[in-house]
């Protein structure tokens, strides 16, 4: 499961005021105009992809409802990808 908050580096509760904040952050610095990265464009388009699930209000709350869900249908699965979102943080 992607996590959208953590592509704009927003807490769940943040108000569409702060996910525009770091939508326009992120876009600038990874777009590719800007950015030279190969990996930038991957970047920018998940940062979009977040940014249009978490600014339309059904599609927020559709994704807010999916995260709930999946966190009490699969648990090992969620902890699963926490752990390896963890380790590669370290790794990196």
């Amino acid at each position: 499961m992607q996590d959208h908050y953590a592509k704009l580096g927003v807490p769940p509760t943040a108000g569409i005021d702060l996910i525009k904040s770091a939508y326009r952050k992120n876009a600038a610095r990874y777009h590719p105009d800007k950015n030279p990265d190969p990996a930038a464009v991957a970047q920018f388009r998940a940062i979009q992809e977040a940014y249009e699930v978490l600014a339309d209000t059904s599609r927020r709350q559709a994704y807010d409802d999916y995260r709930q869900r999946s966190l009490i249908d699969n648990p090992l699965e969620v902890a699963r990808e926490i752990a390896e979102k963890y380790i590669k943080g370290i790794t990196l």
